[in-house]
Parts: structure tokens; sequence; C-alpha cells
């Protein structure tokens, strides 16, 4: 019997995995980070051991680390989450080899699932359906070249032994091939320490669908119905569904199986899931195996009624799986997002900052996934994941209802999200009747609202101008006064707006040019307004930290810096010539020299970060001043990498 847990992960899925342990009785242990010593993962389990600094190869990484923490604690088994070291056969060996369970499939299974190369021809073999391609090993790249001639274009570049979209390129022609080889090897050594490139057709607009599978060593194998992925933005998974509103029964049932077909040809063991393409012919392609639990997962939870995770120790205790084939039924309809801290309108670059508010909507069917609470800080270090956001339905159009819902509801303060993003996917009628491909956001959502910068309303400036006309106890300052006229100034991104606000008694009149706005405040308490405007009672919800406030009101959110009693302070604007980091990361690729001349949107500098390959672009025409970054440099964000002097036609125009 297995009794003490190490959970080798951190955030929302160590915070998952220590809630099913805890409910089967187990005890378990966390292991940190110094820069995740106050997280809610260790507040949670009942021990926990700092395995080193904030770097993930110093921690998280760091194999040994761990081990010697299980053996600290006493604990016999360890679950690997996702990510980190959950697909490292030599972790999964060292554990063995150290007398502990490992909660995950055999080592064997994970190293040739681990290979882009070697899965493909396996599957192949266990006449798996797979995408025509090159496989061949450790091919040059001169012989991806010659490969792609004849398997034509477009076609997909994939790093062998990537995932989440890392080293993954589409080519559409023969020109664009070799610069794109040099980024996915250059991209997938960063992210995997390996190189090693395959070639497929491209499978033009299709479905991702995925099976959940778990295999025990007794030889049962069942699958849990499947998982619609394909709204993805950069090959990485935005929404994910359960059922897919695209798969008949018929193709259920041929998908499953051939996906039990895939876990049995290499000796699986536990929770596994196999993905495939699927055409507009709903024909499907074997693209990978997974081999560990999916960020997905909870989708298939909440329509089977099953909690994977204890799944997972029962097969690791040697036990068979608790339900047959014909005893697992699907129930209504489950969709998830995941809701990330990054800027849509700024090229989705992650964010960092302090939580000063994070209250999950609260609601039937709803459920969050989440590793962290307000007062948190979101790291530079770590994904930048706040939390998973699941709505389950009777059908889909109630699941949708309940996600918007919970979207607009949930309220997040300090740092901005992808929360309008989402719940405007979700809303979506192409999202809406079940259309949506891998190529929807590419299409429908390239020039949508919710990825540019929005203007603030005049509503939503009196708002602000409401709110900040509170002190710090909740208190109307004004209430009781003789109607007066204030100027305010506020910032908002890089502007400035200045407003005369009107107060007498409970009533506001805000002017901002020649816009007005009037908003009677019924009643307040710290952190929300409850207001009267135009007839209709509503609620806005806002928080403040020093001269900055975080609003909230019918969905949208926004932040105003009051500037009112600042001096006037210079700012650089666009077209500055003054090329920063867009976040924390490390330099991989300098792309010029002093002395070069650029074009606006030419690439300068390659930044790495949240293993991917950001590229930082010229804001203007001009001629490289100053090169401030070479390779290899570890970056904050804000930080001035390049200056560009204007250009002789720029100076002559000014």
């Amino acid at each position: 019997m297995l009794k003490k847990l190490l959970i080798a992960n951190r955030g929302e899925i160590a915070v998952r995995v220590i809630r099913t342990a805890k409910a089967l009785g187990y005890r378990t242990v966390a292991v940190y980070s110094e820069a995740d010593a106050n997280a809610l993962h260790v507040e949670q389990a009942d021990e926990a051991v700092c395995i080193g600094p904030a770097q993930v190869a110093a921690s998280y990484l760091n194999a040994e680390a761990i081990l010697d923490a299980a053996a600290k604690t006493g604990a016999d088994c360890i679950h690997p989450g996702y990510g980190f070291l959950s697909e490292n056969a030599g972790f999964a060996k060292a554990i063995k080899q150290a007398g502990l369970t490992f909660v995950g499939p055999p080592e064997n299974a994970i190293e040739l699932m681990g290979s882009k190369r070697r899965s493909k021809i396996a599957m192949q073999e266990a006449g798996v359906p797979v995408v025509p391609g090159y496989e061949g090993n450790n091919a040059t790249d001169d012989e991806l070249i010659a490969a792609a001639k004849d398997i034509g274009y477009p076609l997909m570049l994939k790093a062998s032994a990537g995932g989440g979209g890392r080293g993954m390129r589409l080519v559409e022609s023969e020109s664009e091939l070799a610069d794109n080889i040099k980024r996915a090897r250059s991209e997938a050594k960063q992210a995997f320490g390996d190189d090693e490139l395959i070639i497929e057709k491209a499978v033009i607009e299709p479905r991702h669908v995925e099976i959940q599978v778990f295999t025990d060593r007794h030889g049962n194998a069942v699958y849990l119905g499947e998982r619609d992925c394909s709204v993805q933005r950069r090959h990485q998974k935005v929404v994910e569904e359960a059922p897919s509103p695209f798969v008949t029964p018929e193709l259920r049932k041929a998908m499953g199986e051939a996906a039990v077909k895939a876990a049995l040809a290499c000796g699986y063991e536990g929770a596994g899931t196999v993905e495939f393409l699927v055409d507009k012919d709903r024909n499907f392609y074997f693209l990978e195996m997974n081999t560990r639990l999916q960020v997905e997962h909870p989708v298939t939870e909440l329509i089977t009624g099953q909690d994977l995770v204890a799944w997972q120790l029962m097969v690791a205790e040697g036990r068979p799986l608790p339900l047959a084939q014909d005893e697992i039924e699907l129930n209504g309809h489950a969709i998830e997002v995941r809701l990330y801290a990054e800027d849509p309108a700024n090229g989705f670059t992650p964010q960092t900052g302090t939580l000063h508010e994070f209250t999950p909507a609260e609601g039937e069917g709803l459920r969050f996934d989440t590793g962290v609470r307000s007062g948190d800080v979101v790291s530079p270090h770590y994904d930048p994941m706040l939390a998973k956001v699941i709505a389950w339905g009777q059908n889909r159009d109630e699941a949708r209802r309940r996600l918007i819902r919970a979207l607009e509801d949930t309220t997040v303060f300090g740092v901005t999200t992808n929360r309008h993003f989402l719940s405007r996917i979700i809303a979506d009628d192409t999202f809406g009747a079940g259309e949506a491909t891998t190529a929807f956001l590419q299409q429908a959502f390239k020039d949508h609202p919710s990825l540019a910068p929005q203007a603030l309303s005049i509503r939503e400036l009196a708002l602000s101008a409401c709110a900040l006309s509170l002190n710090s106890a909740g208190q109307e300052g004004w209430s009781n006064a003789p109607a007066t006229v204030i100027p305010m100034k506020l910032e908002i991104q890089e502007d400035t707006v200045e407003l005369l606000v009107r107060h007498s008694g409970h009533k506001l009149l805000v002017s901002h040019g020649d816009d007005h706005y009037e908003l009677l405040i019924q009643s307040h308490e710290q952190g929300q307004l409850c207001i009267i405007d135009n007839g209709i009672r509503q609620r806005c919800q806002y928080s403040r930290a020093g001269d900055s406030l975080y609003l909230q009101a019918l969905g949208r959110s926004w932040s105003v810096t009051d500037i009112t009693h600042q001096p006037a302070t210079g700012a650089q604007g666009a077209g500055s010539g003054r090329i920063q980091a867009s976040m924390d990361g490390a330099i991989i690729d300098v792309l010029v020299a002093a002395g070069d001349t650029v074009q606006q949107g030419q690439t300068l500098v390659i930044l790495e970060a949240m293993k991917m390959e950001h590229p930082v672009k010229a804001d203007r025409d001009g001629t490289v001043a100053t090169v401030h970054t070479s390779s290899g440099d570890q970056v904050r964000r804000s930080q001035l990498l390049v200056e560009l002097a204007a250009s002789e036609t720029e100076e002559q125009t000014q």
C-alpha cells in the first residue's frame, strides 16, 4: 500500500493532485523553489521541501533534489504532474531505481513516445493511421530539404522531441524552408536540448482531437471519450471541450480503438493521451502521444464523472482499472479555457506583478483549477497560467453560457489577462456552431477587437473617477459637500486623460472634452460600487494599489493611474527608436549590428521566454546606433536592447 505522495511540480496541477491524494488518505509532500516559498501548493501539502533557486533548471528540473526530498520525507511514490520532468524517461527510471513508485507509465514507453520520429514509425507498424512525411534519423538540413521536395508543400517542420508547439513551423514554399529549419532547430534546442526535426505533410485546417486512454498492468485498456482542442494559437491550446462537436459516435469508436491500439503497442500503463489530426472528411491521423496527465483533463472528468488522478494512483498501486469500456458513459458537455497573465493587445506578452485580487466566479457547473490566490506574485520564472476555468452543462450551449459568465464575473486585479479574449472566443458564432478548426483564431480573430488596445468609454472614465473619489476606508469624501468641480488627470496605458469631475451629494458628473456622463451612487463597500446608470442598477468592482486603480464592470476590466498630483514627465512614444525587451527572458540571437539600416517591423533580436521565441522588432525606420545586448544575456522587461537613429529621410521630413 502506498502512503505518502510527493508531487514533483508546482502551481495548479500540484494543487489539483494534492486534492485527490488527500481525499484518498495519502500524506502529501510538495517541492518548491525559493520563488515559490509562499505558493498555494506549498501551503496545502502536509510537508514541503525547498529544492533550489527560482530557475527551473536548478529546481523543478533538478531530479536529484526531488529524489532527495522524497528520501528526506519518506515519500514512497512520486506524481510528476505535467510539464517539467513528467515525460522524462530518465526521471522515471531514477525513481524506480530508488525503490519508489512512479505515478506514470514505464520509462520505455515515455522514451518511445517522446520521439516524434520513433513514435510515428511505431504507430505505422501498429496499424495506426499517420500523416505522410519523412522521419530520417537525425536528418541533416540538406536531407530535410530533399525530402520536402518529395512530400510537397505546405508542410510542417516538427521538433522530434517537442511538444506544446515549440520547434514547430508551417512552411508554405521552398523559399521559406531553410530559414524555418534554422529557427525550428534553435527553438527545439532551447526547449528540449535536442534539435532533431521531422517533416510531415500539412493537413490544412484540421480538427485537433485527442483521446484519453488508460491502461493497467493486467492487460486492461479503455478510452474515456475525446477532447476537441482545435482552438489554438501558435500551436498551443486555448480552448478544450468534450465531447467534440465534430466527432460522430462512429468516429469516436474508431479513434478510441486506434488510441488503445497505440497504447498497447508501446506497453503503456496509466493515463495517456493520443492526439490526432482530423480532416474535413473525418479521416484521422496520429499526431503524438502525451505520456502524462493532460492540462485539459478536467473536461473529461466532468463528462465521465471520473477522477483521473485517482485512476492514476490505482494503476500505480497495481490495481486494475475501475471500469470496463462498456461501463464508461459520457454525460453533458464541458469546456475549458486557460486564463493567463498575458496581454492579447500586445502580442500576448506574459505579464508579471502582484495579484491584488483574484476571486474566481461561483455558480452551478463551474470548476476552477488554480495555484494562485490574492496577494500572490506572478513571476517571470514560470508559465503565467493563473487558472483553468471549466464549465459543465447538460448541453453545449449551457456550458458556453456558464463559461462566458464565469469569465466575466471572475475578478483579476493587478495583471493584464486574456479573460476578455477568451470570453469572445466562446461567444463567437463560428465556435458556437462547432465549426472551429485549428485555423479559427488565425482567420476569425486575426483583427478581432479583443486583440487591440481599447480606449475607455466616457462611462468607464466616469466609473474610474467615482472610485477615485472614495478614500481608503471606502467613505465618500464629498457626500455632504456643496457642488464642486475638481480637475482629475489619469494615465491610461501611455496616454494622459484630463477630466472635470462635478459631484454633489450622491451624483457624479464627469466631463471629458465634449463628452459628459452622470452616475448616481446607490451604495458602496470596500472594493465594490453599486451605481444607478440611466435608471439601471449595476455593480462595479475595484481595487486600489497606491495611485493605481483597477476596475471591472459588465465583463470589461481596465486600469488607470491617478497622476492628478504628480509632476508632468516626458515619455518615450511609439517610434522612439529605443527598442526594449517586451518581457523578462534570455537573448538567443542578435540579428543586427551598429551601422545597419533597418525598416520598421524588422526583427532585431530574438528573445526566449516561457520556452518560446519572441521577435523584438524595430518600431521605426532608421540606422542601428547602439546594440546593448548580446546572445546569452538575461534581460528584464523594458531593458534597453537596441537604439535606432532616425533615417536621413525621416530627419528631412521633421
